[in-house]
């Protein structure tokens, strides 16, 4: 039998929020055999847009989010898995509404599912993140980002998320531990910190609440260029529409800001990755094959 994958993802509001969600799906099409998206009821045309793809492995599931769960984004937790939960595949491939596959990789997955399929200590495929930053020019290279994370899971395990961001299996006892990976030998460009200034302020607006958290106040500018470093590949043809229109296009740092000692603790992580050869960013998942 065919290795069969299923896409999924979870969105709302997202045109008003800026996402890239109409780029994100469509570029990962090609690769799986369905695609399954939660759109919670918001106050835009973003329902609208997803139905307008128009591709045939899309499966829309309409929700409603729990307004009143402030916990550690665990609404978001819950919008993850009705959508995983409704995928027939033998892996599930993850991908949030501002994070797109290369096409150039699309065979690269494939193998990849292909290769690890039959290995059983083999549980999901992590993949390489470029982080963008301010502008489609530059990548956040610290270490207090995560620069690899789990997006394919096999499908037939008892995994959870328990804030939307990573999985959790759980063994014999019900317990959660991070999912056994090897690398999927591909990327995931993450477009969410280059949505236009204004856009992101609102994102933060809005999910504040699901973390009981007050709202933080974004600039671009304010921010360590210590840790930004040029990006010289391409970018997906898939998102080229949207970079050229609704991402912001140039970064300004602010001569005169003041790293914070977070900011200047990463840096010296920095230091030290570069005199040790070590990746002291956070995992959530643990190599083995």
């Amino acid at each position: 039998m065919p290795v069969s994958i299923s896409g999924f993802t979870f969105i709302r509001n997202g045109v008003e929020l800026g996402f890239p969600f109409e780029a994100s799906i469509r570029s990962l099409l090609p690769l799986v055999d369905e695609f399954v998206v939660a759109v919670g009821k918001g106050s835009d045309d973003t329902l609208a847009r997803v139905r307008a793809i128009a591709d045939p492995k899309i499966r829309i599931i309409e929700t409603l989010w729990n307004e009143n769960m402030a916990d550690r984004g665990f609404v978001y937790a819950q919008q993850k898995m009705i959508a995983q939960y409704s995928c027939t595949g033998h892996w599930a491939f993850y991908l949030e509404g501002d994070e797109v596959v290369h096409e150039d990789d699309i065979e690269k997955i494939r193998s990849s599912v292909e290769h690890h399929h039959t290995n059983p200590l083999v549980e999901a495929l992590v993949f390489d993140y470029r982080h963008f930053y301010g502008s489609p020019q530059w990548l956040s290279i610290s270490p207090g980002w995560y620069r690899r994370e789990c997006r394919l899971i096999r499908n037939t395990l008892r995994s959870y998320a328990p804030d939307g961001q990573y999985w959790l299996v759980m063994n014999q006892h019900k317990r959660g531990r991070n999912p056994n990976a090897a690398l999927a030998n591909a990327h995931i460009y993450h477009y969410g910190w280059i949505r236009k200034n204004e856009d992101m302020q609102k994102k933060f607006d809005q999910v504040g609440k699901y973390w009981a958290a007050a709202p933080a106040e974004i600039h671009y500018s304010q921010f360590d260029g210590r840790a930004l470093a040029p990006f010289k590949g391409t970018h997906p043809l898939a998102a080229q529409h949207w970079l050229a229109t609704e991402a912001e296009q140039e970064l300004h740092l602010d001569p005169a800001y003041k790293p914070t000692p977070k900011e200047n603790k990463y840096h010296l992580m920095r230091q030290l990755e570069t005199l040790t050869g070590l990746d002291f960013s956070r995992k959530h998942f643990k190599l083995v094959a």
